[in-house]
């Protein structure tokens, strides 16, 4: 029988003598809540530093050795240290910065299943890092503990996806019109019109943006934004980057339309961003 890190739905993206990172796609059971389950312990005294990009990815982060530096839309300073943390959306770009002794598991919900999971209106988590004893209680606590003890990452990918199932049993669900909207959004990439779901809904436009502002933490317009500029950064790397053809298939108004939202969501230019 293969070991528990020889599971095929886990994947080791380490670099020796840098980092260990593994990853784990979650159980049937949480498709829809859980994108992916991921471990990573830095192996060697050094200066790490990533960006990333607006994105629909709701992080739980829990750390068993340093903590990051994190900067929301800057680079992070002396007092933008976290440990174990859960974030929410923020329609920019993200720096985060270790210096060779971090050590964490994260797990990355959807929006709609950090929702569930948390338990609490999404608006609270957006545009911020929140300690895990502030968003988890005693709970969060102990999953730390528990976690920090487990003798290798398969176990502790177990031990994660059995918390999340347990607090899902009793989480109540998202209404039905979120749901409904949140994935004509996504599935329309961004260019559904924000009225026509509120017609459609029988809604005002501001209820829907208060519903989806509990659900996900941001309005349907935000949204709109990062599942556009998601979308277009996706083709630029699957072709040659043709701008304007990419920004009127992506629904944005000219080319200057779609590099002037790549400056905010991801802090760079879309050139930049495709020869990294």
């Amino acid at each position: 029988m293969p070991s528990e890190m020889q599971r095929p739905q886990e994947q080791d993206r380490s670099i020796p003598g840098r980092f260990e990172m593994r990853r784990r796609l979650p159980n049937p059971g949480l498709e829809g809540i859980v994108t992916d389950i991921c471990g990573y312990r830095e192996t060697a005294a050094g200066h790490f530093r990533n960006v990333e990009y607006a994105s629909l990815t709701v992080p739980l982060v829990i750390s068993f050795a340093e903590p990051f530096a994190i900067g929301l839309g800057k680079t992070p300073g002396d007092n933008d240290r976290f440990a174990s943390f859960a974030a929410g959306l923020y329609a920019g770009p993200v720096t985060i910065e270790s210096f060779g002794g971090a050590c964490c598991i994260q797990v990355n919900f959807t929006p709609l299943g950090a929702r569930r999971f948390f338990r609490l209106p999404m608006i609270e988590l957006t545009d911020s890092m929140v300690v895990l004893d502030d968003v988890l209680g005693t709970e969060g606590i102990a999953l730390r503990e528990q976690l920090g003890n487990a003798p290798d990452w398969g176990t502790r990918f177990d031990i994660a996806e059995a918390f999340v199932a347990a607090r899902l049993n009793k989480a109540a669900e998202t209404p039905l019109e979120i749901v409904w909207a949140y994935d004509r959004i996504v599935a329309s990439g961004g260019r559904t019109r924000i009225s026509s779901l509120a017609e459609r809904l029988g809604w005002s436009r501001k209820h829907l943006a208060s519903g989806f502002s509990n659900a996900i933490g941001i309005g349907p317009k935000t949204l709109s934004r990062i599942v556009r500029f998601n979308r277009a950064l996706g083709l630029s790397r699957r072709q040659t980057a043709d701008w304007a053809d990419i920004a009127a298939d992506c629904g944005y108004a000219d080319q200057a339309h779609l590099v002037r939202e790549f400056r905010d969501l991801a802090g760079e230019t879309p050139t930049a961003l495709v020869v990294r």
